[in-house]
């Protein structure tokens, strides 16, 4: 059934932000600082922010909360981001307000969404069993003329469910008015990989299996649960990160250059990337997956992970997760694309490697070892390397490394503030699609069954070191 009132919505300028699970941690921790980003920027004029939550909340508790993440975001001093910014913070604080309310209750949700100022954008801070729950129980009528939809990942709790969400919420909305979130891949990050990848000419011709060796998409965080084990315990690295953001990421730097930048078309090219992707089913070698112990980052003493307060060690889950993606199309069929990401690990490392394959001859005379040739592109902070051998100082025959560097376009928001920028703008291009979410359940489903049947062993790394010692991907590397 195609939404009538809804069809026409581009160019509607939001009035409200209203954030359903307004009382959790994604929330403090997360939203609202990247709001606090996106105002001290001069963005959000004339926004109101709405929050609606389970719990009992009085206003004033609700006002503090969030006058405090904002001040949070800002390291609470108001003459780092300028009296004008300090004013619109606070002015948004102090006139937000909260509504009681249970989603699942039968319209309950409506009539909170047909009390606020429209068009109205509401973000799902939600887990997606609520989410699913509560868009059951709306229809096109219930919602203000140009709502959009913010669906924080991950986008339901499997294939089948992915795809049912996906038919209920196209009764509700047009496609390009569901806004699957992926922050990983922010504005910057999309446009710092389609810019070094189409707009330099002697890349495209080497793109591809006949030049490239392996891909590598790291992101390894030094941080642990932060008092998220309720989540995290029953989710694990691989539906954390990989199912949405790490695919992503693999989609952008594989994919066939698009007509423009517009979302369909770029969304078109990441949709091929996805149906074309697999993990080699002998899951023992495709995959990997390690759970750390105790150990120390920095200054700070980890537990071990199966001591953190809230984690059932029943559960197997893995705080590192490594797959290997096969895209079998004519440009990638045989190049290993390498996903890992993980937590409670030594340093940050969120980057993307690209290695070239070994030169067939080096001409007899030269000294030295040549190495491959690689590309290196940080995705936080922004960077570019190029790892490559030259004629070093001195013995003009001897080769030796030498890295080139370049600082990329960094955005000066926070991660979600730029999600939240995204909605308020109405660019959808920066979110996963429909059929996009579905195809990343179906290359990860199977390796989340087989890790739970323990056809994959779990693994443990001390937390504070970079992994298990055995995993080609923990070798040691200085961050960009």
């Amino acid at each position: 059934m195609t939404p009538s009132k809804n069809s026409q919505q581009h160019g509607n300028e939001i009035k409200t932000l209203m954030i359903l699970g307004a009382s959790g941690d994604l929330t403090a921790r997360l939203l609202l600082p990247g709001l606090a980003s996106l105002i001290s920027q001069g963005g959000a004029k004339g926004l109101e922010l709405v929050g609606a939550g389970y719990d009992e909340w009085s206003q004033d508790k609700w006002r503090e909360q969030v006058k405090k993440s904002f001040d949070d975001s800002s390291g609470g001093d108001g003459a780092a981001i300028g009296k004008r910014a300090q004013h619109a913070l606070d002015a948004m604080a102090k006139n937000s307000s909260y509504h009681q309310v249970d989603v699942t209750a039968e319209g309950a949700l409506s009539d909170v969404l047909k009390s606020v100022k429209h068009p109205v954008a509401v973000y799902f801070a939600l887990p997606p069993s609520i989410t699913e729950k509560a868009c059951d129980l709306l229809n096109a009528d219930d919602l203000p003329e140009h709502t959009r939809f913010v669906m924080e990942k991950p986008f339901g709790s499997g294939q089948e469910s992915a795809r049912k969400l996906n038919k209920t919420l196209e009764t509700l909305l047009p496609e390009n008015h569901i806004y699957r979130v992926d922050h990983f891949r922010g504005t910057g990050t999309v446009l710092n990989i389609l810019g070094l990848r189409f707009a330099n000419h002697f890349l495209e011709p080497v793109w591809n299996m006949r030049h490239i060796e392996k891909v590598e998409i790291f992101f390894d965080e030094n941080i642990t649960l932060e008092g998220r084990a309720g989540f995290y315990d029953s989710t694990g690295a691989l539906r954390d990160m990989m199912q949405s953001h790490l695919l992503q990421i693999m989609a952008f730097i594989a994919m066939d250059e698009p007509a423009t930048l517009d979302e369909r078309d770029v969304r078109d090219r990441i949709a091929e990337v996805m149906r074309a992707a697999e993990v080699g089913s002998d899951y023992s070698k495709t995959t990997r997956r390690a759970r750390y112990t105790a150990g120390q980052i920095g200054d700070r003493k980890v537990p071990n992970y199966v001591d953190e307060p809230g984690v059932d060690g029943k559960n197997n889950t893995e705080t590192l997760a490594e797959i290997e993606v096969d895209i079998k199309n004519s440009r990638w069929t045989g190049v290993p694309f390498i996903l890992r990401s993980g937590k409670s690990l030594g340093k940050d490392k969120m980057e993307v490697i690209v290695t070239f394959k070994p030169i067939p001859h080096l001409p007899t005379g030269f000294t030295g070892t040549p190495t491959a040739t690689r590309i290196r592109m940080g995705v936080g902070p922004a960077k570019l390397q190029l790892d490559i051998d030259v004629n070093g100082p001195g013995d003009v025959y001897s080769l030796d490394r030498a890295e080139l560097k370049a600082e990329l376009n960094d955005s000066n928001l926070l991660p979600y503030g730029e999600v939240l920028k995204a909605v308020l703008t109405d660019n959808a291009m920066f979110f996963v699609r429909g059929d996009t979410a579905v195809e990343c359940w179906r290359i990860i489903e199977p390796v989340v069954k087989a890790w739970a049947d323990n056809d994959v062993p779990l693994e443990e790394y001390p937390a504070g070191s970079n992994g298990p010692e055995d995993w080609e991907t923990t070798r040691e590397e200085t961050p960009l």
